[in-house]
């Protein structure tokens, strides 16, 4: 073994042969040591086949890359009803600027650094290589009590769950499922938002348009993700353009060229452009002070959340341009302030849960259409649907029309969980407190398997990561001993 020292901690290439679980973390170094990013992902999946066949295990593996190994149930659990043991096996690649690491052919430098494991420079992919350990020890031991197990390793969820949409599950007997991919300690997740990425398409009119050119900027917003911070009421800068121009419109008559703002549907947009063309130059000085005090207007409204928010305008001298035609100007504004955003409900089921909400997060103009496209989020099928229907209502009425893709599935609450009360009181027999029952307002695998998988019980947990799909992740030792002690215990008394 070959020790370096940075800082005080040890980096080497079989530094976790000492800590406990032995059997878990010498899995969790094995894989880091396989370059196992998304999309490069057939050195880990044959590792884990090569495991199959070294333990007498059946396996299935998939073009995808995807793994299902099974085992028997131990003495006395023999006809318990079986278990999956979920992760995934790739992880995000980042890493620090002076890193020279080559993912596609390198494995991981780990350091141990007090309690916690993480990379040298990069990110751990503890963020699933954690979970993926974990069920090799299970698949492993001789000593541990567990029913029937059917572990299955998926591919590719960091870039859109790619893996679990194309397992074919058809395999899989069990509907009692542990997904080892959450990062909270203390938490068990047991819902998840289905989504879809909507865009909503309007054809626009173009014509020769002569006056004084006008650029409306709204900017300065916090922004953020669409998922986790959409209860936040911050504001979009789409829908506040939206809301600018119709204020405008009703005291001035201008022609828009293009309205763009935002870069990805899953983000709030902090920034949105409008430029225009007034037809009457004379109300130039006019025009500058509603937008003033419209911006005087958002910045009081908006003072605790976006609290450099602007809404500035410039002009340029006269000129003639391309801009869409008194209709198409109409149509485009009417759609920009009536498409919907924002929180739709909060869940009854869970405390401060959004249960659904959609975001405008692209709005772009083409030669010839406007394109608003959305992230709708719901962890119940039907409102994702309705919201679809309400963007394409709206549409139809403008004469446009909507598409949609990369739509993924809802994990709805169970009101009744025995999986959920069995971790509950293990927990709290472990920890002395009872744990979070949480649900996510974004999609998690368990979305998938329980469409695929009808009547599925499932919980998702798993040990204390910290700044993940970063350089800076790490996992910390003492979280796996007591997620490992948690996981042992929970398969002892799923007899």
């Amino acid at each position: 073994m070959i020790y370096q020292f940075f800082g005080g901690s040890i980096l080497s290439n079989n530094i976790l042969s000492n800590l406990e679980p032995k059997s878990v973390f010498n899995y969790f170094e094995q894989i880091c040591s396989i370059p196992h990013g998304s999309r490069n992902t057939k050195q880990i999946s044959d590792f884990c086949v090569s495991f199959a066949k070294e333990h007498n295990l059946k396996y299935s593996q998939d073009e995808s890359n995807n793994i299902i190994i099974w085992k028997d149930g131990t003495n006395g659990y023999e006809n318990s009803p079986s278990v999956i043991i979920q992760g995934h096996l790739d992880m995000v690649c980042e890493k620090e600027h002076d890193c020279d690491i080559d993912f596609e052919k390198d494995g991981l430098s780990l350091i141990v650094d007090g309690d916690d494991i993480h990379a040298d420079r990069t990110t751990l992919g503890g963020d699933d290589g954690i979970a993926v350990a974990f069920a090799l020890a299970i698949l492993d031991s001789t000593d541990i009590p567990h029913p029937p197990i059917e572990a299955v390793f998926t591919v590719d969820e960091e870039i859109g769950m790619l893996g679990a949409a194309s397992l074919d599950c058809s395999p899989l007997k069990s509907r009692i499922m542990l997904n080892l991919d959450s990062e909270d300690e203390g938490s068990l997740l047991v819902s998840c938002a289905g989504g879809v990425s909507t865009t909503a398409h309007l054809p626009l009119t173009f014509e020769k348009t002569n006056g004084l050119t006008a650029e409306i900027t709204i900017s300065g917003l916090v922004g953020g993700h669409s998922g986790t911070e959409i209860n936040k009421d911050r504001a979009n800068s789409n829908r506040l353009m939206g809301r600018t121009l119709y204020a405008l419109s009703k005291k001035y008559d201008f022609s828009l060229v293009s309205v763009n703002g935002g870069l990805k549907d899953n983000a709030i947009p902090n920034k949105t452009t409008a430029i225009l063309i007034l037809t009457d130059a004379g109300v130039k000085d006019a025009f500058s002070s509603s937008v003033s005090e419209m911006n005087d207007t958002y910045k009081h409204e908006y003072a605790v959340t976006d609290p450099s928010l602007s809404a500035t305008v410039s002009f340029s001298d006269n000129t003639s341009a391309d801009a869409m035609t008194k209709q198409s100007t109409k149509a485009f504004i009417t759609a920009l302030v009536n498409l919907p955003g924002g929180v739709h409900r909060m869940s009854h089921d869970i405390d401060g849960l959004v249960q659904t909400s959609l975001n405008m997060g692209i709005l772009k103009t083409t030669e010839n259409e406007m394109q608003a496209s959305f992230s709708i989020r719901s962890s119940v099928s039907s409102e994702k649907f309705m919201l679809m229907d309400m963007i394409s209502c709206l549409m139809d009425s403008l004469g446009g029309y909507i598409t949609n893709f990369g739509e993924y599935p809802a994990w709805e609450f169970k009101k009744e969980s025995h999986l959920r009360d069995v971790m509950s009181e293990v927990f709290e027999e472990q920890y002395g407190y009872k744990p979070i029952i949480n649900a996510l307002h974004a999609g998690v695998e368990c979305g998938l398997f329980s469409e695929k998988l009808p009547g599925l019980d499932c919980v998702s947990f798993g040990p204390a990561i910290y700044d993940i799909h970063t350089a800076k992740e790490r996992l910390s030792i003492e979280s796996v001993i007591r997620t490992w002690k948690f996981t042992l215990e929970v398969l002892k008394r799923l007899k």
